[in-house]
C-alpha cells in the first residue's frame, strides 16, 4: 500500500514538473494588441515571470502598468491570471504555443482576445 501511494505521489510530482518545464519559456516580454468592440485597437506588452506553477509580472497598456496576480499554470500549455482594471479583477486565460501566446480577458462579460509575440532582445 505504501509503495502504491509513494509511486502515485512521485508520478504526480513528475507530471507537475513537466508542466512547469514546458511553460517556463513563457518568462519574458511579449507584445501584441487587443481589439475592442468599438473597433479601437490598443497595444499591450506583457512581462511574464514563471516560478514553478506560479505566474507573476505585469501588463503595460496605454492606461499604464497593471500587475499580474493569482497566476497559475494549469497544464503544459495553459495558464490563468488576473489583473485589476479600474479596481475590478479581470480574469485572463492564456495558452502558450512556444513562439506565440494567446490571452483572452473577461472584461465585464466582453471577451477580449490578444495574440502576442515574444520580444527578442538584440
Amino acid at each position: 500500500m505504501k509503495k502504491n501511494i509513494l509511486t502515485a505521489a512521485l508520478l504526480l510530482c513528475s507530471v507537475l514538473i513537466c508542466f512547469a518545464a514546458a511553460i517556463t519559456d513563457l518568462t519574458g516580454k511579449w507584445k501584441g494588441s487587443v481589439k475592442m468592440a468599438d473597433g479601437n485597437e490598443f497595444p499591450l506588452t506583457y512581462n511574464f515571470k514563471v516560478d514553478g506553477q506560479k505566474i507573476t509580472g505585469s501588463v503595460l497598456s496605454p492606461q499604464g502598468e497593471l500587475p499580474i496576480y493569482d497566476g497559475k499554470i494549469t497544464s503544459d500549455k495553459d495558464f490563468t491570471f488576473k489583473v485589476d482594471v479600474n479596481d475590478n479583477p479581470v480574469p485572463n486565460v492564456g495558452k502558450f504555443y512556444g513562439d506565440s501566446v494567446t490571452v483572452v480577458a473577461d472584461l465585464d462579460g466582453q471577451w477580449l482576445h490578444s495574440t502576442l509575440k515574444r520580444v527578442v532582445v538584440k
